[in-house]
């Protein structure tokens, strides 16, 4: 039995119990994880093919059989869209390593539709993140009506947290986008860069269609082309006609390998030219949250825009300036020669979020310090950036936290946006992280690890209230936050063991669980303690 694709949708969400859209099956067909056959110029899909794949998708059974029996189900989030995961301005800006909001949603908020459990926060609380990251816990609060304090090592992380938060004459930031991008198309017009791609993308499609039709990807996944040969073979057959559409038009694709500058390493100098022209653009602007606005647009816009394969944009192996085979999408594609697309999509894209976020925002305080939450001030350094708040934290204290410290060994948290380090020319402090990837997962980097976050927490616990409650969001292998709490003086109450099924890395197959540790006061005063956990 064949059905199309709002058949199959359709079916797939009677037999899940929730929404699954055509686009979804649309995407298990074209990276082969269900077969689909063309009859008359339609999609069909068989019916043997959904029930083979939706049977072997019982992700609560499979993962408990993997990960074990005590994982709570009910914080997986199965059955919550990405729309609602990425919500507004939690997808503002790509960033590493965040929680989904729904997770602090959870904890924060004891009243939702879903969920019922104890009360730890109410409305008017002050929350902190001392490990704030790209603000999702500050978002979440000012939609509870709580207030938030964040900080973070990273200049930029505060930035994206900042600007998410903001408060924007809208009228004002669309002109101004709008300014921009016709001053930016006019720069692309007389570049020749346009045409160019337009012929290039001609040219693509054309070979794309007669070397790989939609059963590509199940002939790879079934195993009946070798991808990485066929791959390989059919690149090899287009350079000659992109190198010719190269000095046709005479475009520069040259960079320079051994550059020491983020921007010259990975930016085809096309590409490049644009970005300095819109950020020259962008310091012409007067008021200063419509120019940190459109700053951060620009940010989204140019990681998207580096001279990678669109498989790598998270780790830049190797930059490419020419057409090369991709596993992503499993056809040729191309780098990008221009921003002005994505300038755009970014530009209308996040005013649309940052609306919507302002219809849901409450009367509250939210504010990320940039610093180290091992040593720093929180009264001091937030009094220089906000008194009012200022006030209100010295008048009631702060409640408690809700935060994900880095995972050991695991981001280089500075690294992942050297783009804007290098263009905005923020102030880099690398060698202030705790736990990144350059440091590894060895001993050395574990005991280092244990004493930062345990730092960390020792530090907040002067500003919070007497009884205040302490989440932790963490993957913990190594089995350190029972001697992290104990270090900073607090015991774990309970733990939450769940999968994490929703994330912004697309590895959705593979099963990991992370842990929700609730910490306290300690009851007792500390002894020795002895970390040949290590």
């Amino acid at each position: 039995m064949l059905l199309t694709l709002k058949q199959a949708s359709q079916w797939a969400s009677d037999h899940l119990n929730k929404n699954v859209t055509t686009a979804n099956i649309s995407y298990l067909i074209q990276y082969g994880h269900i077969e689909s056959v063309l009859e008359n110029g339609t999609s069909l899909i068989p019916l043997e093919s959904l029930q083979n794949y939706y049977g072997q998708n019982n992700r609560e059974k499979r993962w408990k059989n993997e990960l074990g029996d005590d994982l709570n189900w009910a914080l997986s989030f199965e059955k919550i869209k990405e729309a609602e995961t990425t919500k507004h301005v939690h997808r503002l800006h790509p960033y590493k390593g965040k929680f989904i909001p729904q997770l602090v949603e959870y904890f924060l908020d004891a009243h939702t539709d879903d969920f019922k459990h104890d009360v730890y926060f109410q409305p008017d609380d002050i929350v902190l993140d001392p490990f704030c990251g790209s603000g999702t816990t500050l978002v979440q609060a000012s939609e509870l009506g709580m207030h938030a304090i964040g900080i973070d090592i990273s200049a930029f992380n505060a930035f994206i947290s900042n600007v998410k938060i903001g408060a924007f004459n809208f009228v004002h930031l669309y002109e101004k986008s709008q300014e921009i991008t016709a001053a930016l198309r006019n720069f692309v017009d007389k570049s020749g860069i346009a045409e160019f791609e337009s012929k290039l993308a001609e040219s693509l499609t054309e070979f794309n269609n007669q070397h790989f039709p939609v059963s590509f990807k199940r002939q790879v996944r079934m195993g009946e082309i070798d991808q990485k040969q066929y791959g390989i073979e059919k690149e090899t057959a287009f350079l000659k006609t992109y190198h010719q559409l190269v000095a046709g038009y005479q475009i520069d694709v040259q960079m320079p390998a051994d550059s020491a500058r983020f921007m010259k390493q990975w930016y085809l100098p096309g590409v490049k030219a644009e970005i300095d022209f819109v950020h020259s653009e962008i310091h012409k602007v007067k008021d200063t949250s419509t120019q940190n606005a459109l700053m951060l647009i620009l940010s989204r816009t140019i990681r998207s825009c580096r001279a990678t394969t669109h498989a790598d944009l998270g780790t830049l192996r190797k930059p490419v300036t020419t057409t090369y085979y991709c596993r992503k999408h499993g056809k040729v594609c191309k780098p990008l020669f221009s921003i002005l697309g994505w300038w755009e999509r970014y530009s209308k894209d996040s005013i649309e979020r940052w609306i919507e976020f302002s219809k849901l925002k409450t009367n509250t305080f939210q504010h990320c310090i940039t610093g180290d939450s091992r040593t720093i001030d929180i009264s001091t350094m937030l009094r220089k950036e906000n008194s009012q708040f200022a006030d209100t934290v010295q008048k009631q204290r702060i409640k408690g936290i809700f935060t994900s410290p880095p995972y050991v060994g695991l981001i280089n948290y500075h690294e992942q946006h050297a783009y804007a380090y290098d263009l905005f020319g923020f102030k880099r402090s690398d060698e202030l992280e705790i736990g990144p990837l350059f440091r590894g997962r060895g001993r050395e980097a574990r005991e280092s690890y244990v004493h930062g976050v345990a730092e960390v927490f020792k530090n907040c616990r002067r500003f919070l209230a007497d009884d205040y409650d302490v989440f932790v969001v963490a993957n913990d292998k190594f089995d350190m936050y029972p001697t992290i709490a104990e270090i900073a003086g607090m015991h774990i109450v309970n733990q939450h063991k769940r999968p994490v099924l929703n994330r912004t890395e697309k590895n959705r197959e593979t099963a990991y669980p992370e842990t929700i540790f609730h910490l306290k006061e300690a009851r007792k005063k500390l002894g020795l303690i002895h970390e040949t956990f290590l």
